[in-house]
C-alpha cells in the first residue's frame, strides 16, 4: 500500500498547477521588503528579480521620483533606469501592471547622468506586459545630436498598453529590435527637446519604431502622439514592416503654444536619411497605415519622407495639415527624390490642407477610391463637427480612443459609401472614405 501511494504521489506531482506569484511595488515600498501588499517593494528593478514566468507585478498608484541612484545599467552611452530583462513564456507573460484603478506617475525630472542617453525603462525581455504606467520629465543630457526613450524595446511579444508619456525631453516609445510587439492604446504628447542641438527638438518624436533586419510583425493601435516637437510616429531606416491602425497625430512640430519646432510630420512612412546605397534593405519594406487620424501637424499628415519604395495607405483621414498627404519618394541610391511611386491608396480622405496631395506619380502607383482621384471636394457640410478639442478627449474606459464626432461623416456626405472594400467590416453599400465608417465614432 505505500508502494502504491508513492507511486501516485511521483505520477501526480508533475502535473500539479503551479501557481502564479502577484508582488507590489509602491512608493512607500522598501527593497528590503517581501513584495507583498503590506511589504512592497520600492522598485520595479527589485519586482523583477523575483519573478518567474506567469507572475504579476502590481504598481501602486503615487508619484514615483526617480533618481540617478535607481538606474540600473550603465552601458556605452546609454543609462537605463529600469531595465527589464528577464522573460516570460508563451502563455506565461510577466505582468508589469498599474493596481486596479490607481494611476503611477514615473517623474524622471532629477536623472541628468552627463554624458548619458537616458532610457526610463529598457526592455530586453520578452512576453512582457506593460500596462498603465505613467512616464513624466524624461531628460537629455547631451548637447549634440542626442536623444532620450521613455520605454525602448528590444525583445519580443511584449504588449504595452494603456501608457503614458509625456512632458519631457523624450521619445515616448522606441523600437529598435524584437518582434510581434503590440504597441496598444498608448499617449505620447507634449515631450520636446529643448537642450540638444540648439534647443530645436528635432529628435523628439512620440513613437518611433526602426526594427533591424528580421524584426517583423510590430503594430501599433489606439495611438494618440501630439505636440511632441518633431514627428508624432516615425519609422526611419527600418529594414522590416511596420503597421499603424487606428491611430491620430496631430499638432506634431509644435509647442504647446504652437511655435515652431521640429519636422512636424503625423506619420512618417520611411525612409532612409544620407545612408549609402549598399546600406539599403534589400527588399526595402513596405509600412501600412489603415484607418489614422493626423490634424494640422505643421508639416505633413502623412507623409513617405523619401522612402524607396511604396507603402500602403488605407482609409486615412488628413485634415488641416500643412500638407495632408506627402508621398515623395527617392530613388534607389538614395539620393535622387522623385514623385512617389509604387504606393497602395485606398479610401483616403483630406480636407483643409495647405496643399492636399504632393509628390504623386498617380501613374506609378495602385490607387482606388481615395477623394482625390475621384475629384470629390470636402466641405464642412460634410462633417459631424471640426471641433478639434475632442481629440484630447479622456479615453474611454478600457483604454480605447475616445468617441468623437471630428470628421465623422454625415449620412449625406458625399462620402458615405464611396469606398471600396478591402476587406474591413463596413455599413452600408460600400466602404466610406476615411477613418470612421459612418455609425463608428472610432473603428
Amino acid at each position: 500500500m505505500k508502494n502504491i501511494k508513492l507511486f501516485a504521489l511521483l505520477f501526480l506531482s508533475p502535473f500539479s498547477p503551479v501557481l502564479a506569484s502577484v508582488y507590489y511595488v509602491a512608493v512607500n515600498g522598501d527593497n528590503a521588503n517581501t513584495g507583498s501588499i503590506g511589504k512592497p517593494f520600492a522598485t520595479i528593478q527589485k519586482a523583477q528579480e523575483m519573478v518567474s514566468p506567469g507572475d504579476t507585478v502590481y504598481i501602486r498608484g503615487g508619484i514615483y521620483r526617480m533618481s540617478e541612484t535607481r538606474i540600473a545599467k550603465k552601458e556605452r552611452l546609454f543609462a537605463s533606469v529600469t531595465y527589464l530583462d528577464k522573460s516570460g513564456l508563451p502563455g506565461k507573460r510577466i505582468n508589469y501592471w498599474a493596481y486596479q484603478d490607481e494611476k503611477p506617475v514615473f517623474d524622471y525630472a532629477d536623472v541628468k547622468p552627463a554624458n548619458y542617453r537616458v532610457i526610463a525603462f529598457n526592455v530586453y525581455g520578452s512576453f512582457i506586459h506593460i500596462k498603465g504606467l505613467e512616464v513624466i520629465g524624461v531628460q537629455v543630457t547631451i548637447k549634440n545630436h542626442t536623444q532620450s526613450e521613455c520605454f525602448e524595446n528590444h525583445g519580443s511579444d511584449n504588449i504595452y498598453e494603456m501608457l503614458s508619456m509625456h512632458d519631457g525631453m523624450a521619445i515616448g516609445f522606441y523600437l529598435l529590435s524584437g518582434s510581434n510587439n503590440l504597441v496598444l492604446n498608448c499617449d505620447a504628447y507634449r515631450n520636446f527637446d529643448n537642450f540638444s542641438e540648439n534647443g530645436r527638438g528635432g529628435n523628439t518624436d512620440g513613437f518611433g519604431c526602426h526594427p533591424s533586419q528580421g524584426s517583423k510583425g510590430n503594430i501599433f493601435r489606439g495611438c494618440r502622439a501630439w505636440f511632441n516637437s518633431d514627428d508624432g510616429y516615425d519609422v526611419i531606416n527600418s529594414h522590416e514592416s511596420t503597421t499603424f491602425e487606428n491611430c491620430w497625430a496631430f499638432y506634431n512640430g509644435f509647442s504647446s503654444d504652437f511655435k515652431s519646432a521640429g519636422d512636424g510630420n503625423g506619420f512618417k512612412g520611411g525612409g532612409y536619411g544620407k545612408r549609402p546605397a549598399d546600406e539599403i534593405p534589400v527588399p526595402v519594406p513596405r509600412t501600412t497605415v489603415r484607418f489614422c487620424l493626423a490634424v494640422h501637424n505643421k508639416a505633413s499628415g502623412f507623409y513617405s519622407n523619401h522612402h524607396i519604395n511604396g507603402s500602403d495607405w488605407f482609409n486615412n483621414t488628413a485634415y488641416r495639415n500643412g500638407i495632408n498627404f506627402n508621398m515623395l519618394n527617392r530613388l534607389k541610391d538614395n539620393i535622387t527624390d522623385v514623385p512617389g511611386y509604387d504606393h497602395k491608396m485606398r479610401n483616403n480622405l483630406g480636407y483643409k490642407g495647405g496643399k492636399e496631395v504632393q509628390n504623386l506619380d498617380a501613374a506609378r502607383c495602385d490607387l482606388s477610391h481615395n477623394y482625390f482621384d475621384m475629384n470629390l471636394q470636402a466641405t464642412d457640410d460634410d462633417f459631424l463637427s471640426l471641433d478639434e478639442t475632442q481629440l484630447t478627449a479622456p479615453r474611454q474606459a478600457d483604454g480605447s480612443l475616445p468617441n468623437i464626432s471630428l470628421m465623422k461623416l454625415k449620412p449625406q456626405s458625399k462620402f458615405v459609401d464611396k469606398g471600396i472594400d478591402i476587406g474591413y467590416p463596413y455599413k452600408g453599400l460600400a466602404p466610406d472614405l476615411g477613418c470612421f465608417e459612418l455609425g463608428n465614432a472610432s473603428k
